[in-house]
């Protein structure tokens, strides 16, 4: 979703611009060089090397196929490819790209997450306690995404997280834990996350924690977003 989402160069908060200036939505569709394959009831019924990608603004990214290779499953017409036809995700049981089980969307060749260790200061506070307070951070870089800081639990107040029913999966990050503050009688449900097992390319920030700055009283120095003037 990275181009088409935040602030990416065919999202709706653009942060950059193009020259010459570019009215209107875009639509851009590439061939997508992976093995592409889609399961259900057991049986391969989507197996290509000639999908295509399509990011398009307002819509998750999804694959599109020539009409011929997807058998009895149902598909939408991309008006920009003709022949090519978008299935729906929910349509089978599992999508695999190149051997790797997807959940959600694809994965997008353009996403990229970089974690740097970081002398930036985070200090997180619940009613009037403070539960992690330090310059010993990592900071991740996530194509589109606001920059965030994450923190060893060794310098967080963990007595006070609880362990939530909540779990959340990122492509390029894994699966997610979650954890809800309870702070003498205040309960508050889903503060900070962690990634017990994460994806290759997010390594560096396993087992490490972050916050929602929605929910709790987050001061995090991160890069300031300045308009660019050119």
């Amino acid at each position: 979703m990275s181009l088409v989402a935040g602030r990416g160069p065919l999202g709706r908060d653009r942060a950059g611009r193009f020259t010459p200036h570019v009215a209107g939505d875009l639509v851009y569709i590439e061939p997508h060089r992976r093995r592409v394959q889609a399961v259900k009831d057991g049986r391969t019924v989507i197996d290509t090397e000639a999908a295509l990608m399509v990011h398009r603004r307002g819509q998750p990214l999804s694959y599109a196929f020539a009409a011929e290779e997807i058998s009895d499953l149902p598909g939408t017409p991309v008006p920009e490819a003709p022949g090519y036809v978008v299935v729906p995700w929910e349509a089978v049981d599992t999508w695999l790209e190149e051997g790797r089980r997807l959940v959600h969307y694809p994965p997008n060749p353009y996403h990229r997450v970089d974690c740097r260790p970081t002398s930036r200061h985070l200090r997180v506070d619940i009613a009037g306690t403070t539960l992690v307070d330090t310059a010993d951070t990592v900071i991740l870089f996530e194509t589109a995404l606001e920059p965030r800081l994450y923190v060893s639990p060794a310098l967080v107040r963990t007595d006070l997280l609880i362990p939530s029913d909540t779990s959340s999966y990122c492509n390029y990050k894994g699966y997610a834990t979650w954890f809800d503050a309870a702070v003498g009688d205040t309960v508050i449900a889903d503060v900070a996350w962690s990634y017990d097992d994460p994806l290759p390319e997010s390594q560096p920030i396993k087992g490490m924690v972050s916050f929602d700055e929605t929910r709790v009283d987050v001061r995090a120095e991160l890069p300031e977003l300045r308009e660019t003037v050119f």
